[in-house]
This record gives structure tokens, C-alpha cells and sequence, in this order.
């Protein structure tokens, strides 16, 4: 069901942050599961603690200054995303060693089975083009941002 969702089905422009100002890995999944925890009416210590438990079994820092920090969450009714750039690259303990300035964030259903997958693998795949990510970093503001999210992925899929 998943696989035919676009960028729009996963993330809304309110779930894109421009400049999130923050200097270390737990800052980051602690601001982004806050916002998320917001927009979603969900606990934000809930959303807090799926994402580091997450994190405690492996980096989700996928390289070339991304990451994609993902996990399942308990009253979720859908896969929900969230954009971050932050302010100031920070060490996410990647695995190319490499500061992250990007920050997609994947929350599914605790139920999801393979729908978390391919959402995942959907923003891995959107994240893997270097032209995209260079228009993610000079984007002037979120809209921009959303845009670029949202309307790339509808021209890969035609």
C-alpha cells in the first residue's frame, strides 16, 4: 500500500523545519521528536525514546550529511514524515564519518509492517541525489524546502 505513496502522503509543509539550531546528536531526535510529537497530538518523550532506542542499535546517519531517523510509534494511524536542515552540521556518528545538516524523520504505525520499510527505503532513494540535496541546503525557507521534497519526488515518479 505504501509503495505507491508519494512525498506529499509522508510529509506536510507544517512538518518542515528551515534552520533547527542544535549542537549534538540526542538535540536533534529531541527537537524533531518534539515538533513531531506536536503536529501528531503524540507524547513527546514516547516519540523521544522510539528514535534513541533506534539510534542505540545503529546510526542512522546514512552519509553525505544525512539522516534519516525512523521508528515505530504506538496510536499512530499512518507513516508520517519530518524534514529538518539544520543550522550547524552536527556528529550523528555516520557512516562516512561525515556532520549531518539533514534530517528526515520516518514515525510508523507500530502495526506498519512492510509500509515502514518502504517509506524508508522511498526517502533513502530521494536523498541518494546529490543535485537534490545541494537545492535542500541554498532552499530559502521551509515552503521552499517542502517543495523541493514534494515536487521531486512527483517528477521521478512520471
Amino acid at each position: 500500500m505504501v509503495q505507491n505513496l508519494t512525498m506529499r502522503d509522508l510529509v506536510s509543509p507544517k512538518a518542515v523545519v528551515a534552520s533547527l539550531d542544535v549542537t549534538a546528536k540526542k538535540d536533534v531526535l529531541h527537537n524533531i521528536a518534539t515538533s513531531a510529537a506536536a503536529l501528531l497530538g503524540k507524547d513527546a518523550l514516547i516519540v523521544f525514546d522510539v528514535l534513541w532506542e533506534r539510534e542505540r542499535l545503529g546510526t542512522t546517519g546514512v552519509g553525505q550529511g544525512i539522516a534519516i531517523p525512523h521508528g515505530r510509534v504506538p496510536g499512530l494511524d499512518k507513516v508520517c514524515g519530518f524534514f529538518a536542515r539544520l543550522t550547524h552540521p552536527v556528529n550523528f556518528e555516520s557512516i562516512d564519518d561525515k556532520p549531518v545538516d539533514l534530517v528526515f524523520l520516518l514515525l510508523a504505525p507500530e502495526s506498519a509492517g512492510a509500509d515502514h520499510l518502504h517509506a524508508l527505503a522511498s526517502v533513502s532513494r530521494l536523498l541518494r541525489d546529490p543535485k537534490l540535496c545541494e537545492q535542500l541546503r541554498q532552499a530559502k525557507d521551509a515552503y521552499a524546502l517542502y517543495r523541493l521534497l514534494t515536487e521531486t519526488q512527483v517528477a521521478q515518479a512520471a
